[in-house]
């Protein structure tokens, strides 16, 4: 399935956990432009991370932090390795 059938912030969210280097805190998805950094909107985010986690579009490994899944990786035809 591809990311399009998301609604339009959970694709941003996605955007920006994709061209993340490394696999990222909430704290670091509310620092991007276009995000906002209140404490309130920073707990509907984390939500929202969790909840991409919990469908299999993100990854939550025990650091708390998110990535995206080799399998979306493979899907927008990127290579899931170096």
């Amino acid at each position: 399935m591809d990311e399009t059938v998301l609604p339009g912030n959970y694709q941003r969210i996605m955007e920006v956990v994709r061209w993340a280097d490394t696999p990222v805190t909430v704290k670091q998805v509310c620092g991007e432009p276009g995000m906002s950094t209140e404490p309130a909107r920073a707990e509907a985010l984390r939500s929202k991370l969790n909840r991409l986690a919990e469908r299999g579009w993100l990854r939550k490994p025990a650091d708390g932090k998110f990535t995206t899944t080799l399998r979306a990786r493979f899907c927008r035809g990127m290579r899931p390795w170096p």
